[in-house]
């Protein structure tokens, strides 16, 4: 992969990249291995982009593409995955990505989420339009706000029992 490609049209986006990455692993070891294998394969797939959506679409596309298919590649082998809300010790302390403690409650509630309602949630946490969420995900822009109302009441039920 050329620094130019990584430079110019990876690191602007590395930000969701990161969230996405985030909200379907729960170690730095995982996190790690889903964040290069997301820009492996858009540095992989960059000449299949015909320009049809937005470079910043295509980006979350292929994110969310790729941790769902490692996902599921780790729940066919039957890997270990870690869904409560206590993480080994040696997973908390070693990741830079799993510091803020109040954003780890977030995403640790996050990810007892659907796989679809983890990344419809993340592309509403970065404030995009309904309009460009459900053109992201394949599907209707008409039920987006009533699903992110209905996931932002399984998250507060979440977290208030973890809290209370």
């Amino acid at each position: 992969m050329s620094t130019d490609f990584y430079q110019i049209s990876i690191l602007p986006y590395s930000a969701i990249i990161i969230k996405i990455c985030r909200a379907y692993t729960n170690s730095q070891e995982d996190f790690e291995d889903y964040y290069q294998e997301v820009c492996l394969q858009l540095w992989r797939s960059k000449d299949s982009f015909r320009g049809q959506c937005e470079w910043p679409t295509w980006v979350y596309r292929v994110s969310l593409n790729v941790c769902l298919t490692l996902l599921k590649k780790k729940k066919s082998h039957g890997q270990t995955y870690f869904t409560s809300d206590v993480l080994p010790d040696v997973i908390t302390t070693e990741s830079s990505a799993f510091k803020d403690e109040s954003l780890s409650q977030l995403y640790v509630a996050i990810r007892q989420l659907s796989e679809v309602d983890r990344a419809l949630i993340i592309l509403y946490l970065e404030e995009k339009p309904y309009q460009e969420i459900a053109e992201i995900l394949g599907t209707n822009a008409n039920n987006i706000g009533v699903r992110v109302n209905r996931i932002k009441e399984r998250l507060k039920k979440i977290l208030d029992e973890k809290f209370n």
